[in-house]
């Protein structure tokens, strides 16, 4: 399950040693050739794969296995910085990481990633057009494969909250004050407003961006009970809050099957930050032949409708999936047509976090 957390200011300090580490390593010129560090294709036993939390169903797990008498070994991380993290500090022997689109431009640039071998990937001709053209960190595919696209967006308890616009001015209706949240997400939050404004979520525009900032602290923020990007589906699930910003899988996950029909999520109509989390091939990764099998089976439409039958996700990757799923999404594919995937800011981050210090800690 995917989960929100971000650290601003912990991924420009990363960014930066991580730039350190890699001009001293060239200095040195210490490495040794990944093609020797291989193992042969005979010995691939063992798959290695570096994972958002409880993001792939057991039961694909287990029929990879079976399918080619392996076995495959998870790891965990709840964040990109954290893993981003792990990876500089010396962390190996992954042969797949999931990294969001913006991680996969910063480790494709830092040449942390194996070029893929299309040859061994037939089932890429089931990833969707949509998520081809949102891709747009790595449109060819040439070092990344999706494996989902999706958004954060909006909860509503219907119990409670009547005659609501699909917006996310539904923040600034003063009449459920104390009644909200909002993610602790500056990509997201800022985001959402540039959106709502007509501007994108990656603008480096400071007129746009000051816009944003203002529209949070003097619009939303004053009906905020907190920004909160860890507990907001307990407090939702509670009834402590009846409008919310955050994950459906993760909100969905809290509440009771019963209450389901009580709440209805959407992604606002403006638009938004969406996330694309897609496969990479480390370098240094030992079984590369299974890494490709991995991706492509996950790709088989029948394999693919597991995933999406266990969060309830829309099929924005494979559409082909949508033919053997049993469950209904929670939102849809149409609903994120608008929305635009977050690009790696670069330097500009930085005025990013000077507009997010004022809506979190100053205004």
């Amino acid at each position: 399950m995917r989960k929100p957390a971000r650290t601003t200011f912990t991924r420009i300090c990363i960014i930066f040693l991580v730039s350190l580490l890699v001009l001293f390593a060239t200095a040195c010129g210490g490495s040794s050739s990944s093609k020797d560090s291989a193992t042969s294709r005979s010995a691939e036993k063992t798959l290695y794969i570096y994972n958002w939390s409880y993001y792939t169903p057991d039961s694909v797990i287990e029929a990879f296995e079976k399918e080619f008498g392996v076995d495959v070994v998870l790891d965990y991380y709840a964040s990109n910085e954290e893993m981003f993290a792990k990876l500089m500090a010396g962390g190996q022997g992954y042969d797949l990481i999931l990294p969001s689109g913006d991680y996969v431009s910063i480790m494709k640039n830092l040449n942390m990633l194996l070029p893929l071998d299309h040859s061994k990937l037939p089932n890429l001709v089931h990833v969707g057009e949509l998520v081809r053209s949102k891709a747009t960190y790595d449109p060819a595919m040439e070092y990344s494969v999706p494996y989902y696209m999706g958004a954060a967006g909006v909860a509503v308890n219907t119990d409670f909250v009547k005659g609501y616009a699909k917006s996310w001015d539904i923040f600034a209706d003063s009449h459920y004050a104390n009644r909200m949240s909002m993610l602790d997400d500056m990509r997201e939050v800022l985001g959402d407003a540039l959106a709502s404004l007509g501007y994108s979520v990656n603008t480096k525009d400071a007129a746009e961006l000051e816009q944003a900032r203002a529209l949070v602290n003097a619009k939303w923020k004053p009906n905020l009970v907190k920004f909160d990007a860890e507990g907001f589906a307990k407090s939702f699930s509670a009834g402590e809050f009846w409008i919310i910003q955050g994950y459906a899988e993760a909100i969905f996950e809290e509440l009771p099957e019963n209450m389901w029909s009580k709440v209805d999520f959407f992604l606002p109509e403006e638009g938004g930050p969406m996330y694309i989390d897609s496969f990479v091939i480390p370098k240094g990764a030992k079984n590369i032949n299974l890494a490709h099998e991995f991706i492509n089976f996950i790709h088989k439409p029948e394999i693919y409708a597991q995933f999406l039958d266990r969060f309830h996700f829309p099929a924005s990757v494979n559409p082909d999936a949508e033919q053997f799923r049993t469950t209904v999404p929670f939102y849809t594919t149409e609903e994120m047509v608008d929305y635009e995937q977050k690009a790696d800011l670069g330097d500009y981050l930085q005025e990013y976090n000077r507009a997010w210090e004022t809506i979190r800690y100053i205004e």
